[in-house]
């Protein structure tokens, strides 16, 4: 950038969630870093961690259309999800949430041991259809724990018992699973690759495991978690006899109720870290090679903002670039230490709350307080008067 080069500022935030959406997140800061410098290039991208939202987020920064599926929610009623392919036709998008996630069951009791991920899977084989070569699977908000049986199914596999007789959906089902039959399973599904973004390293099985972890949010009772724990571990002793793969400790296998098993065992899925994966799939890495400032946010700044969500994955970007921009954090409420926060490779974080205020009074106002933060914070990083 010469001297007289309007300054590059790349705005990539999260979801403010109850609040926002990361595409009115990244309006609102573009907002005020115009009115803080009126000529300056602002670049939008809409980010997320690879759990909910990510559709939304990939859809706002490729502009791409979305589609649209008939299939089932985690307890088997129809219900349609969205799906949407890159804007080069070679990447599809499944969001788990979309067809099996806890939103769309809050209507009905949960059902621990009988929801699953069929759904997800017949919503991925849509996506295949439309003749990707690579689907993103993002992984949040699971509403089942049944291993990712479910999504396998939903692409044309069948689960038996020791008779021969499909086994029942969900956890229950892999608690009896004796054979994985993937003879109908879709014609593509092995010749793309999958990738799946998520957000936690949990493995499968165990004390950290999908069922002892997440399993209680899912309506899971003590005896459950102990129920689902060891199917879950039947399953996986499974999949490594079909397919020779072992997942009873694979970092990350234990997301969403355990759907990392069943498409890495089975399809060779790769696990990743969601923000770093949106990041690369919106093109951050290019936006901030000549960045002079980022910045990003969320509703929450926390400890775990720092361990592979959106903030982190931003810094870690930005600290590879060219540029080396300072990284500036806009969030609901600040929890972090300064010191923490500048180890993470970010420069400073600001919370939008003018001091102690009630959440229902500071919600009406989040679009405009990020404006006038982002105007503040922009005319201090680029030393404009």
């Amino acid at each position: 950038m010469t001297p007289a080069d309007p300054p590059h500022v790349v705005v990539a935030p999260d979801s403010f969630k109850g609040s926002l959406s990361a595409a009115e997140v990244a309006a609102a800061v573009r907002e005020g870093v115009l009115a803080a410098v009126p000529g300056a290039r602002v670049t939008c991208l809409a980010m997320a961690d690879g759990g909910e939202g990510t559709l939304d987020a990939l859809v706002t920064s490729w502009g791409v259309d979305v589609h649209e599926v008939a299939t089932c929610d985690a307890v088997g009623r129809p219900t349609s999800a969205r799906w949407a392919v890159s804007p080069d036709g070679r990447t599809g998008v499944v969001e788990l949430a979309e067809a099996s996630g806890l939103p769309g069951v809050s209507d009905e009791p949960l059902q621990a041991l009988h929801a699953h991920t069929r759904g997800t899977g017949e919503l991925a084989a849509a996506v295949l259809d439309a003749g990707v070569v690579e689907v993103l699977v993002c992984l949040g908000g699971s509403a089942s724990t049944d291993g990712g049986s479910g999504v396998l199914v939903g692409l044309g596999a069948r689960l038996l018992d020791a008779d021969g007789a499909p086994v029942p959906d969900g956890g229950e089902g892999l608690a009896r699973v004796a054979r994985l039959d993937l003879d109908g399973l879709h014609p593509r599904a092995r010749e793309v690759r999958w990738r799946l973004a998520v957000d936690v390293t949990n493995p499968l099985v165990g004390e950290l495991g999908a069922a002892a972890v997440f399993g209680p949010q899912k309506g899971a009772s003590p005896g459950d978690v102990v129920f689902l724990d060891e199917a879950l571990t039947r399953w996986a002793a499974l999949l490594e006899r079909e397919t020779g793969v072992h997942v009873h400790d694979l970092p990350g296998a234990g997301a969403a109720g355990g759907v990392p098993a069943a498409l890495v065992a089975v399809l060779g899925a790769e696990p990743e870290p969601g923000a770093a994966l949106v990041a690369e799939a919106v093109g951050l890495p290019a936006a901030v090679a000549d960045a002079a400032l980022v910045v990003t946010g969320e509703g929450s700044f926390d400890s775990q903002s720092v361990r592979g969500k959106v903030a982190d994955g931003v810094a870690r970007v930005a600290a590879a670039s060219p540029a080396r921009p300072p990284v500036v954090v806009l969030a609901g409420q600040v929890l972090l230490p300064a010191e923490q926060t500048r180890a993470a490779g970010i420069t400073a974080a600001f919370s939008i709350a003018p001091g102690p205020v009630a959440l229902e009074d500071l919600l009406p106002r989040t679009a405009a307080r990020l404006t006038d933060l982002a105007a503040s914070v922009t005319r201090l990083a680029l030393a404009q008067s």
